[in-house]
Order: C-alpha cells, then sequence, then structure tokens
C-alpha cells in the first residue's frame, strides 16, 4: 500500500495498532525498528506526514495508557534520528467519551481519571509542534441526547431562530454540533492550561442504515451529513473560538464494514460497498457530485500510451507548442504524481486550451485524448476548469493520484475491489480534492 502511494503527492498517516502500543511503549529499540519499517523505508517517495499511535486507547485499551506517551516519545526520537520529525508528526486519536460533558462547549474539561496521561499528551504535542487527533461523532450525540437537540443541528442544517444553540457563557452560536464538539474539546485542552494545539478530526461520519431501534441511521441522514461535512471543511475556517484554525477532517469511512460486530449501525458507515459501488451519490463540494457533466473539453494523455510517444508529445508541447509547462516542474503544484503521463495531460491540455479554437488538435501522434471530466486535483488547475463543473471523487482516467495508485496496485496482481478498499482508506477529503 505504501508503496502504491510512492509520487502520488497525496497525505498519508500511518497507524500503530493498538496491539503494538505497548511493546512500543516499553522499547526504544522496538520504536525504531518500527519506524525504519512502516517510515523511513517509504519517504520521501511516499509522502508520509503523521503519525497515530494507536486508536482511542485510554477508552478500548486502558491498561496501555500507562505507556502510551513513553510510545509516541519512542517513535519521535526515532523519527529524530532518521531526520524526518520535521515532515512527520505524531499524535493518538482520541475519542469525545473523554470529555463527559461537551455541552456547552466553554466549560467542557476532559475526564479527570485522565487528566495525567492527557495533560502528558499535550505537552507532548505541543513540544513537538504536533496536533491533537479527535474522533468526533455527532451521530452518536444526538441519539445520546435524547431529544435536546435537533436533527438539524447534528447535520448541519440550518436552524430556525427559535432553535438556535448558544453557549451562554461566551454567546457564540453553534450552526452544527461537529463544531460545538471540536470547540468543547479545545476548551478542554485549554482546561490543562495549553492553547496553540490544532485539532484534526481523524473521524467523523454518520451511519446509512440501522436496526429497529436505530431509526436515525439512514441513507438520507448519512448523506446529508458528509455532503454539509464536505461543504464545511471547504471554508477553511474553525470553529466559533477557534475561527481562523481550519479543521482537517477524515470521513469515517470509505467502506461498509459487513463482518464488524455490534449494532447493524455499525456495520453500515461506509459511502461505497465493498464492490466499489457507491451506497449514495455524495457531492463532493459546493456544487459537485459523483457523475457530474463539465461544459468544457479537456486534452488528456491517454492511458497506456506509448511511452515514447508521450516523452516526444511532452517535449514538443512545452517546446514548440509554446504550453506553459511552468507548473509540471519540481516543486510546482502540477509535479506530483511525477509520472510521464501525468506531466503529458497538463502540457497537452495548455497547449489544446491555447490552440485549439484556431486549429490545434488533440491528437500528439495518438497519444492523447479529450474529456470532459476536469482533470484537475489539489493545487493543480488544468486550462479551462474553472469553467467545469466536475472535480468527482476520482480524477479522470489519465490523471490524478487515485489513478496512479491504481495502477501499481495493478501491477502487483491485486484485485480491484481490493484497490478501492486500500487506495481511499482515511484519506483526508480536503486535502485529497
Amino acid at each position: 500500500m505504501l508503496s502504491a502511494l510512492s509520487n502520488t503527492g497525496i497525505e498519508v498517516m500511518v497507524s500503530v495498532t493498538n496491539e503494538e502500543v505497548l511493546g512500543i511503549g516499553e522499547s526504544s529499540s522496538t520504536a525504531a525498528a518500527w519506524i525504519n519499517k512502516n517510515v523511513a523505508a517509504y519517504v520521501p517517495s511516499t509522502n508520509i506526514t503523521s503519525i497515530a499511535v494507536g486508536s482511542e486507547i485510554l477508552t478500548s485499551i486502558p491498561n496501555a495508557a500507562p505507556v502510551l506517551v513513553s510510545a509516541m516519545n519512542y517513535l519521535y526520537k526515532a523519527l529524530v534520528s532518521s531526520n524526518l520529525n520535521h515532515q512527520v508528526k505524531v499524535s493518538t486519536p482520541q475519542p469525545m467519551e473523554i470529555i463527559p460533558r461537551p455541552f456547552p462547549p466553554s466549560t467542557a474539561t476532559f475526564n479527570t481519571t485522565w487528566n495525567s496521561t492527557i495533560f502528558q499528551i499535550l505537552q507532548f504535542l505541543r513540544n513537538t509542534n504536533s496536533f491533537y487527533m479527535l474522533n468526533a461523532y455527532p451521530y452518536y450525540e444526538y441519539v445520546k441526547s435524547n431529544g435536546i437537540f435537533p436533527m438539524d443541528y447534528a447535520l448541519f442544517q440550518p436552524l430556525s431562530s427559535v432553535k438556535q444553540i448558544v453557549d451562554p457563557n461566551t454567546l457564540f452560536h453553534y450552526n452544527s454540533m461537529f463544531e460545538a464538539l471540536v470547540d468543547a474539546t479545545y476548551s478542554s485542552i485549554e482546561a490543562l492550561n495549553f492553547t496553540g494545539i490544532p485539532i484534526v478530526v481523524t473521524e467523523t461520519g454518520w451511519p446509512w442504515f440501522g436496526g429497529a431501534n436505530e431509526p436515525d441511521a439512514t441513507l438520507e441522514n448519512a448523506k446529508t451529513f458528509n455532503e454539509n461535512l464536505i461543504q464545511r471543511v471547504f471554508n477553511d475556517s474553525g470553529p466559533p473560538s477557534q475561527p481562523t484554525i481550519p479543521v482537517n477532517t477524515y470521513i469515517y469511512e470509505l467502506f461498509n464494514e459487513d463482518k464488524r460486530p455490534g449494532p447493524v449501525s455499525e456495520k453500515n458507515w461506509g459511502v461505497l460497498f465493498t464492490n466499489g459501488t457507491a451506497v449514495y451519490p455524495l457531492s463532493l463540494s459546493n456544487s459537485d457530485s459523483i457523475g457530474a457533466n463539465s461544459s468544457t473539453v479537456f486534452c488528456i494523455a491517454k492511458p497506456g500510451a506509448d511511452e515514447n510517444k508521450l516523452q516526444n508529445g511532452l517535449n514538443w508541447a512545452c517546446g514548440p507548442g509554446e504550453a506553459n509547462c511552468e507548473a509540471i516542474q519540481q516543486g510546482q503544484p502540477c509535479y506530483f504524481p511525477d509520472t510521464l503521463q501525468n506531466h503529458a495531460s497538463y502540457a497537452y491540455n495548455d497547449y489544446y486550451q491555447k490552440m485549439h479554437s484556431s486549429g490545434g488538435t488533440c491528437n500528439f501522434d495518438g497519444t492523447a485524448t479529450t474529456t470532459t471530466n476536469d482533470p484537475s486535483y489539489r493545487a493543480c488547475k488544468f486550462s479551462g476548469s474553472l469553467n467545469s463543473s466536475t472535480t468527482g471523487l476520482f480524477p479522470a482516467p489519465a490523471l490524478g493520484p487515485v489513478r496512479a495508485i491504481f495502477r501499481k496496485l495493478e501491477k502487483f496482481g491485486v484485485p480491484d475491489f481490493t484497490i478501492f478498499t486500500l487506495v481511499l482508506l482515511h484519506v483526508d477529503v480536503k486535502k485529497i480534492l
């Protein structure tokens, strides 16, 4: 998986399993071996930016809590030894359960049972310039509230004037439970006299199907929550108490886990079925959705085109064709994925957008083809994309980090549905788009 993610530019978070935390927390050499095997062996080709040490350790395996911070420290020191500590941050995901009363956010505090461990975690995060990893689920908070909060509040829907949610101490208005949960965590951190530690939401989502006693786990609610969440994250702003700190967020989850134990809803959080088909159409920005059509035509390299011809086409486009190829130079926004097909696609399209009105074609010795799917991704914008209404979950077939991964995995003989399962699990929606 980490090899397949190389040269895509996708920011990757790797995780220490809960079962590994005890061993790493008790041995610096075990931590060093873990870093060498799972991080150092893949960077810089694979853009690993953070390590999640366990998942909800304090509530899931509390017997490991005494060595959790030791594990984080040992891993960090191993990163320092490999000169990777500035690129790779270390943190540990925590659930909302360790904040017993999250509303009003301004008075929220951590469960005092864990104060010593949490204080050490926050001290580590501040000293290493890392971030707090939060698993925040408005679905569970809404169910637990027994009707105290309106459903619209949990789903990011507009609230009527009589249903406004206001913190009585700060007079902050909360348009969503999600923002209130993030602010409750900021308040809890501040209560331990720490500031300046940003929060990344490592898990949030909504189940689309549940049992007879789970009436709120519906397809409509899941679709509404995730679409509104994406729009909210795209605002690049923080919650009321920290408006200038964007809330980077991971959707839980890409795929249904049909064998997961527990209530029916536990098996049905995915936006895709295990065969890769969509559970529901998901809008991916303020105006875009999977399958949307574009009125703009783009010129891209054909998948599987002869590499010698592609290289010749790229050279011609950036030379005699006078395409502006600055964006595909190293350090520029379209350099990654560093593939001939990606670079050729960008150059072909730049030439085509400038010249097609005066007779320029999208051919390049048979290595190019037109598409209405906007091949832009992340900060890499293709000419003509400003008039396009398509972004999509998966970039155009000839281009983009996801397809680059697909091609690599296919070479290893990985089945299609497994490729879908692997590629986008826990992907930061804001950053990959």
